[in-house]
């Protein structure tokens, strides 16, 4: 497991999962909202994505169902990949705590 920091795309599929098994298009919707509208990823990159994460063990398919016809795959975030996503939580917590730190150093005068 790659302690490096997560692309931007990643952390946001993975924080989509967090909370349920989600299908393709709901994954989409999860992330736009999380990102405040300013990821919107698009069906090739996502499921890229998804076959990579699933690749890594940090997500799995949880079942598929046919829909008007299509399947429809649900995905979900393996332990692992939970695992992963709160060190990332914590890696970004740092570097936040530090930031704020420093910033709140430099209104006051002080120093960090």
């Amino acid at each position: 497991m790659s302690d490096a920091p997560m692309r931007e795309p990643t952390f946001l599929i993975l924080t989509a999962l967090a909370a349920r098994p989600q299908h393709g298009y709901g994954i989409q919707r999860d992330v736009q909202e999380i990102s405040g509208g300013r990821v919107t990823l698009r069906a090739g990159t996502l499921y890229a994505a998804l076959d990579r994460l699933r690749e890594d063990g940090w997500v799995d398919v949880d079942r598929e169902e046919v829909v008007d016809g299509r399947l429809r795959r649900y995905y979900r975030l393996t332990e692992p990949g939970a695992t992963r996503l709160a060190a990332e939580v914590e890696r970004l917590r740092a570097h936040t705590r530090a930031a704020h730190n420093r910033l709140r150093a430099r209104l006051t005068g002080g120093t960090a």
